[in-house]
């Protein structure tokens, strides 16, 4: 199998060693070059590699930001020369981090997992066995508060988020990203499939592709022409669109 890849980053000779290195590597070939984070985001969503080499530092944006743009999800690997940023780089489901400078043999060791995943993939029915599995184990017996935990699948491992954590939801394209205080997940599920499967009166939609918790709202900030905007506790403003207005201002009670 060939897996096409995208090289990321704004040093040219970290670029060419890149080059040199996957010029080595029969499984893998370069769709591209991105100097810039902007270009990056593009090519990616243009291109759909199945793998990316992404430094986190460029000059006009971080790996973080770019990821946070894009709606297709290649295999990421975070490539920089600063070690503070493994585990946030694990947050955004990294799979594999190269702390520069690294050799060959370390990179050999990323390829040869990156081919093996590809070749020997957790099947779809397996993780949905685990899935049923580990809630199970993990899920609380049901209470009084009937307190829901959303079930979250990423490729080889399984997330569970409280939903009275859940901070916000906002659509993109066929994934939906769910934001709580302390991070952000990926889920592969249409908005509309995910607020119908929510129960919580907490929960609130208040645009086609924005569903927000009403605990995590700081402020209501009415503009021209009696539009209204929620600002969340993280800064985020979010406008109401005018078909849930009145559900919005009846849940609010104002």
């Amino acid at each position: 199998m060939l897996l096409n890849c995208l090289i990321i980053d704004d040093e040219h000779l970290a670029r060419r060693r890149f080059h040199s290195l996957i010029d080595q590597k029969h499984e893998l070939h370069i769709l591209a070059e991105c100097k810039t984070g902007q270009q990056a985001i593009i090519e990616i969503d243009a291109l759909k590699p199945d793998v990316i080499f992404l430094d986190i530092e460029k000059k006009d944006m971080t790996g973080f930001e770019v990821l946070r743009q894009i709606t297709h999800q290649p295999l990421v690997v975070f490539v920089t020369a600063y070690k503070d940023y493994a585990i946030k780089a694990f947050d955004f489901f990294a799979f594999d981090y190269l702390l520069k400078p690294f050799n060959k043999k370390r990179f050999d060791v990323t390829i040869d997992r990156i081919v093996s995943f590809h070749h020997e993939p957790l099947k779809d029915s397996r993780v949905d066995e685990l899935l049923m599995h580990l809630e199970k184990l993990v899920s609380p017996s049901k209470t009084a508060s009937n307190k829901k935990r959303l079930s979250i699948k990423n490729r080889n491992e399984v997330f569970f988020v409280d939903y009275d954590d859940v901070m916000y939801i906002k659509a993109q394209g066929n994934y939906v990203k769910l934001y709580t205080l302390e991070k952000s997940y990926l889920v592969r599920s249409p908005l509309n499939t995910f607020s119908d499967e929510n129960a919580n009166d907490f929960l609130m939609r208040v645009h086609r592709s924005t569903i927000v918790n009403i605990n995590f709202i700081s402020k209501v900030v009415y503009s021209e022409y009696a539009e209204i905007d929620v600002k969340m506790q993280d800064g985020s403003l979010f406008r109401v669109s005018n078909s849930y207005k009145k559900t919005v201002q009846k849940l609010l009670g104002i």
